[in-house]
């Protein structure tokens, strides 16, 4: 049974999250693109209640790496998503391996 009198809670902190525009701007992408390489995966946001996207101040960094792998490398949507994959891919194990090195050298210590 749901509350009839539901508690509303208000978030007294400045977001730090994107708007599209000024996402665009930070970016030099047009806001369109940046709302199509959204619909295509490439990017991530947060969307809030109205459907309004707010990009997480670490898609800077995504958008300018898929700008290179664009314009540097000439690659399709579908190629720069690949390549994203297994740059992510390469990432996680070069953390793992840092972590079973760390440990294997802190136990022979």
């Amino acid at each position: 049974m749901s509350d009839p009198n539901p508690v509303v809670r208000y978030v007294l902190v400045r977001r730090t999250e994107l708007s599209t525009d000024a996402f665009a701007e930070r970016t030099g992408l047009h806001p369109e693109l940046a709302r199509k390489l959204v619909a295509l995966g490439l990017l991530d946001v947060e969307r809030v209640v109205g459907g309004e996207m707010f990009f997480a101040p670490t898609e800077v960094a995504h958008a300018a790496r898929i700008r290179r792998l664009r314009t540097g490398l000439g690659l399709n949507y579908s190629a720069i998503g690949l390549v994203l994959d297994l740059l992510e891919r390469i990432e996680t194990l070069e953390a793992s391996s840092r972590r079973r090195r760390t440990t294997t050298w802190t136990s022979a210590t």
